[in-house]
């Protein structure tokens, strides 16, 4: 009996030791810390599950931290303007760079800053308006680290992301901005170029994370510092803070090679001109005269010779609603549809005509 209690009161006492060596290990033991979190960290439960999360981003900024520079676009000795972007790639000799079209299309020569502060000259081997990409390349003895590329696919609304970039531009370049994933896949309506109304429609990532002119270019990032965006436009407006947008890496990444080539993007086209509803002079200047209940929809202004359209049905004052039975409000729209195919197929239009709905198949030209 004395010998049974001896051995209860071991064990009883073995637990207690072990407890207590444990409490001092996760309080000091850094190797512990790594595993389930420091003392800063926060617990959330999910499924009545306890899950350590960690309350700092540092670790995952200082991943990538050396990977994204200024980028300067100056034009007669003067920046004309300022973006960020990222080393995405380097070889033998040189690094490769990501960043905004509309970053660098103003200007005649293109400067890098890295962290170090040390100034480089960068050459444009590829961009393209619509999609808002540019590649640079830089020497590769300044490079210091290279962004690893990751998924937006993978991630789920609610997720933590996290910025960094030059807002305003070189006085506070490095600056980290943190949020959560807001939505995926948001149709985005941006001007293109010179142009005064938008003409192009952006399928994008929205993100709470504080984005200012000079983030532009930037890579978005998760918890683990790896790229799932490139921050690329905010939706400004007096009642509206806090939503930014970032272009998903996949589609990115799925131009690189081409513009890395010095290629140019071959976009798909109908072979017709044309005009929102709404824009009354433009049709008149056609000599078009449209009276039509419909609020969305494209007019069809000319068919142009020795393209798809000019061997389908298709005739001016017709209106484009929708293809391959997707709805199109707007010419953006429509150069949205059309974007998502390659010259050379063959697609569906439906269009109205004396208020008739009608269908005709179009092979795109480029």
């Amino acid at each position: 009996m004395k010998s049974n209690k001896k051995e209860i009161l071991l064990i009883i006492s073995s637990f207690l030791v072990g407890g207590i060596v444990m409490l001092i290990l996760i309080s000091f033991t850094p190797l512990v810390e790594s595993i389930i979190g420091s003392r800063n960290d926060y617990v959330i439960t999910k499924n009545r599950t306890q899950i350590y999360e960690k309350s700092s981003l540092s670790s995952a900024v200082e991943k990538v931290y050396d990977a994204v520079v200024v980028v300067q676009s100056i034009k007669d000795g003067d920046i004309v303007y300022s973006g960020t972007g990222f080393i995405y790639k380097v070889d033998e000799k040189n690094g490769y760079i990501i960043t905004n079209e509309h970053v660098i299309s103003s200007g005649e020569k293109i400067n890098i800053i890295y962290t170090s502060d040390v100034e480089e000259e960068a050459s444009v081997l590829g961009k393209d308006e619509y999609l808002d990409l540019a590649i640079l390349k830089v020497t590769k003895k300044n490079i210091k680290t290279v962004a690893e590329i990751g998924s937006s696919e993978d991630m789920k609304i609610g997720d933590t992301v996290f910025t960094v970039g030059s807002p305003i531009g070189y006085e506070y370049r490095g600056s980290v901005t943190s949020g959560v994933l807001s939505g995926k896949d948001r149709m985005v309506s941006t001007i293109v170029g010179n142009s005064v109304s938008s003409d192009w429609v952006m399928r994008v990532l929205q993100i709470d994370a504080s984005i200012n002119p000079g983030n532009s270019g930037g890579p978005l990032l998760n918890v683990n510092g790896k790229v799932v965006g490139i921050c690329s436009l905010k939706l400004v407006d007096d009642n509206i803070e806090g939503m930014g947008f970032a272009i998903p890496i996949e589609y990115a990444m799925s131009h690189v090679e081409t513009l890395e080539k010095g290629k140019k993007i071959t976009w798909p086209v109908l072979g017709i001109g044309i005009a929102n509803l709404n824009e009354t002079s433009k049709i008149l200047k056609h000599d078009l005269s449209i009276n039509t209940k419909q609020k969305e929809g494209i007019v069809v202004l000319n068919i142009k010779d020795n393209t798809g359209a000019s061997k389908s049905d298709l005739k001016p004052g017709d209106i484009i609603i929708e293809v391959e039975g997707h709805k199109v409000k707007d010419t953006a729209h429509l150069r949205y549809e059309l974007f998502q195919h390659q010259a050379g197929d063959t697609i569906e239009i439906k269009y109205l005509r004396d208020e008739k709905e009608h269908k005709t198949r179009i092979k795109l030209s480029s």
